[in-house]
């Protein structure tokens, strides 16, 4: 079940983070759900290192964390992305 968790949390973040970033993204959908999901683990890892990973409440630290990490690789991923494919435009 986590791993659907992870899934579904990539899936959002990572949509997120593409409506957050002018222009127009080019990588897949399947990318931009991995990407959000490395952007999680990512903010999660910052959120520990600063010790709001876990607060009474709704964690909004870990939780803003989690979104720029996503936002952070969907943004250097698709460079990535375009780099590889020569400019191209995507058709996923």
């Amino acid at each position: 079940m986590s791993w659907l968790w992870a899934i579904i949390v990539g899936l959002v973040l990572g949509l997120i983070a593409k409506a957050i970033l002018p222009g127009k993204q080019q990588i897949p959908l399947w990318l931009t759900v991995i990407f959000g999901m490395i952007g999680s683990v990512l903010g999660n890892w910052a959120a520990t290192g600063l010790g709001i990973n876990d607060t009474k409440g709704i964690d909004w630290g870990r939780h803003l964390l989690q979104l720029a990490g996503a936002v952070l690789v969907v943004a250097i991923g698709d460079r990535l992305w375009v780099g590889m494919r020569g400019g191209k435009k995507s058709h996923a």
